[in-house]
Parts: C-alpha cells; structure tokens; sequence
C-alpha cells in the first residue's frame, strides 16, 4: 500500500500541480499588493473610498439592493486582470520578441556546412 501511494505522489502531474499550486500562492500575493497597494489607493482618490461597495445602494420596502458589491468585485476582478497582464504577460512576451529576435540572427558571414565538410574532404585527399 505504501509503494502504491509513494507511486502516486512522485508521478509528474502530482509533483507539477503541487508546485503550480505553491506558485500560484505566492503569486497571489504579489497580485493583492499591487491591488492593495497601487489601485485601491486610486480608487480611494476618485470615489473618496477605498472601494465601491456603497456605490448605488438602494432599498425597495423592506428590501436592501447593494450594486456596490457587484461592482467591487468585477473591479476586483478588472484589477487583478490588469495586474496579470501588465506584471506577467507584458514582460515574459518582451522576453520571448528578444529570444526569438536572437534565434533569427542568422550568421552568414563564413561558409556552409556543406563547403566546411567539402574542404575537409578535400584535405583529406591531399594529405594522401
């Protein structure tokens, strides 16, 4: 039973998602600092609070209609989008433009592969 189990932890996609999981953690962290650190401050400076959750808050009789709170968390969601993007996506894409920019530099200065091998050949012969 233990060999069984042992089997199963070390499998690639067990180990892969564990270390996904632990990354994604720490990511998070650094996305609510950004959040809480950059764009919640924003926000307070244009609604004079640090959220929108008593933004359109109504009621209707005995009933209490906050659109606040959905707009707080589709702003949640905007900003940690955006954060995504510009912390993440935006730099590993420049970083992927500059390897391929390096893997298209072609030298084509010296000789072919092909010249090098008939040189070589031809050398070879002489030396014979």
């Amino acid at each position: 039973m233990l060999k069984g189990f042992k089997e199963f932890i070390m499998r690639g996609n067990v180990v892969e998602m564990a270390i996904g999981i632990v990354i994604g953690l720490a990511f998070k962290a650094v996305i609510d600092a950004v959040v809480a650190g950059l764009i919640s401050p924003l926000v307070a400076a244009i609604f004079g609070q640090p959220n929108l959750t008593s933004i359109g808050n109504f009621a209707i009789g005995e009933g209490q209609f906050s659109s606040g709170i959905v707009l707080q968390e589709l702003f949640n969601f905007v900003a940690v989008a955006a954060a995504i993007y510009f912390v993440i996506v935006v730099p590993l894409n420049k970083m992927a433009e500059r390897r391929k920019a390096k893997e298209d530099l072609v030298v084509e200065d010296g000789p072919t592969e092909v010249e090098l091998l008939v040189e070589i050949r031809d050398a070879l012969k002489n030396q014979k």
